[in-house]
Formats: structure tokens, sequence, C-alpha cells
């Protein structure tokens, strides 16, 4: 069947490449393993070729269950495992840019960025040019082995990419830190560890919180953090954890803080990441269908992904 190709000219179409990782080793409540097949199951794919965009489903990155591992050292659960499907997932990545399709993961927990992010850099790394970072969460996600409270490494990513730690993780592809700190922007946060705000100071990124979303206003808090993204590099990845969005709209997520961002407020951030045209690729993670209303947050990421790829109101 031939997809509906929207009438909307002002939409590139863009090749896509849809990868799932269906990981949740991460973390210590169970669910968002099925996020991938929740937001697959809202429409993914036809919905962006409706867009115009020509859309491969890449299957899923082969994942191990907690229920068949040792959870290893209890400071950073199940490292070892996650390391190998982040590596598999970062080279998969890389492949698809190389085939000059866009790649647009579907988390899992948000152990996966470490794997994506890997792979963006690596394929830009290797045409000497660097890559920003757009980091959407409620979590600073910066926490290291040494100072997280619960040893759950879906608390860890940024700080691998960042390269305080865990050195496994954040050595993929053999060079470290993947991204320099001052493209690298936190976005929405607002539930942080009392030690990781001294890794967030450490790591010299540039943070905005809530309450800089609420004085300021979404628009003025996106461009900035798109300039900063976008200073001296080739273009950002966006990593979108739903849980950036307030529970009200966004239930089914593994780690729900009140206090987000709003219905609107979410697509206007993804609107304007489109405007300025400069995302190489996009993941969505923590969707957990297991808490969720009637896969009311898998539509909502399905949505908001349309928005990132260009879907306009008019």
């Amino acid at each position: 069947m031939t997809p509906h190709i929207s009438t909307d000219t002002s939409i590139a179409p863009r090749k896509i490449r849809v990868i799932g990782v269906p990981l949740d080793l991460g973390q210590s409540r169970r669910g968002v393993d099925m996020g991938p097949s929740a937001v697959r199951v809202a429409g993914l794919q036809a919905r962006l070729e409706q867009l115009g965009h020509v859309v491969e489903d890449a299957g899923n990155v082969a994942v191990a269950i907690p229920e068949q591992k040792k959870e290893g050292d209890p400071h950073a659960k199940y490292l070892k495992e996650i390391t190998a499907t982040c590596t598999k997932q970062a080279e998969l990545v890389l492949k698809t840019l190389e085939a000059e399709k866009v790649p647009l993961v579907l988390g899992g927990d948000h152990s996966v960025g470490a794997g994506t992010v890997s792979g963006v850099a690596e394929f830009y790394r290797r045409q000497n040019q660097k890559i920003g970072l757009i980091w959407i969460d409620a979590h600073t996600d910066i926490n290291t082995p040494n100072s997280s409270p619960s040893g759950n490494v879906h608390g860890m990513p940024l700080a691998a990419i960042m390269g305080l730690g865990p050195a496994e993780l954040g050595n993929i592809f053999n060079f470290s830190p993947k991204v320099s700190p001052e493209n690298c922007v936190l976005v929405g946060v607002r539930d942080i560890d009392s030690i990781e705000k001294e890794n967030v100071r450490k790591a010299g990124i540039d943070v905005f919180t809530m309450r800089d979303i609420d004085e300021r206003g979404m628009r003025t808090v996106m461009e900035e953090a798109l300039r900063i993204a976008a200073r001296g590099t080739a273009g950002y990845h966006v990593s979108l954890d739903m849980d950036w969005v307030d529970p009200e709209d966004a239930p089914g997520v593994g780690t729900p803080v009140r206090g987000g961002a709003t219905y609107r407020e979410a697509h206007l951030a993804m609107e304007i990441i489109a405007d300025h045209g400069r995302m190489l690729s996009f993941e969505i993670v923590e969707v957990n269908p297991v808490i969720d209303e009637h896969n009311r947050t898998a539509d909502l990421a399905v949505e908001l992904s349309l928005s990132a790829f260009g879907k306009k109101i008019l």
C-alpha cells in the first residue's frame, strides 16, 4: 500500500530508520522494555510516512533480561549487559548514518542514550566534526557509580557521555567524552540528587530547569539551548525522556515527577527543534505501558516525534 504523502511542501522528506532498544536493565521498575512496541502500536511509522518521510523499521537490538543475569556491582547494576547492548546499538546507529538515514531510537530506559550518542558522535568524529546534545528530561542522569543512591544505570548515561563514568559505558568506540561540555544542554530538569548537582557543575554543561521554563518561557529556553548545541557542531542529537512531560499528560513513564512540561509546551519544544533544522538523530525513552492509561503516553510520544520531524498545526 502506498503511504499518503503530505501536501505540506514545507516538510523536507527525510529517510528515517526506527531502531528499538527494549532495555530495562538500567532501572528497578519493570515495563519500559515494552516501550518500543507501545510506540510502534501507536502508529509511529505510518504517521511519519503521512508527513512525506521515508521510514523503515530495523526491528529491535537484542537485549538480555534481568532474570537471565546477575546484577553485578550494586553501584552500577547490570553494567556489563547494558554496555554490550549500547555497543550493538551504537554500531547500528553508525551504520544508519552511513546509509544517509536519520536514526530514530525507541527505548527502553535512558541507558540507551549512551548507545545512540556514541554512534552519532563516532560517525561525525570520522569526518572531524563534533556533535551537540539536547537532553530533555526530568532528571539530570549524571550520576556515577560513586554518587548514585540506587546503582541504577539509567541515572548515569549523561555522566558516561560526558566522560565522568562509568568508564565501560563512556568508552564505546574508544573515545571520551562523546560531546564537548560547551555543546551539551539539559532542558526541563526538576528532580536532582544532591551529589548529582556537584556532577552537573563538574561537567560544565548548560542546564535549564523547569523554573527557567516557567520564568522565561519555552521558546526562549529552546532557542538558547539549540544555539548552544549547534555552536561549532555538525548539528545535535535530541534525547527525549517522556518523564519530562507532566504525569497528567504522560502517566506511563519509568520515573514520573509532578510539575513537568505541559502538552503544548512539549509540542512547542519539538516544533522549534524542527524549525531549526539541525537535528541529526532523535530518541524517545522511558515509555512504560504497564503503568500507562490506554497507551496515552505512547500516543503522545508519537505526536512529539511528528512535531520534531516537521509536523505543523497549519
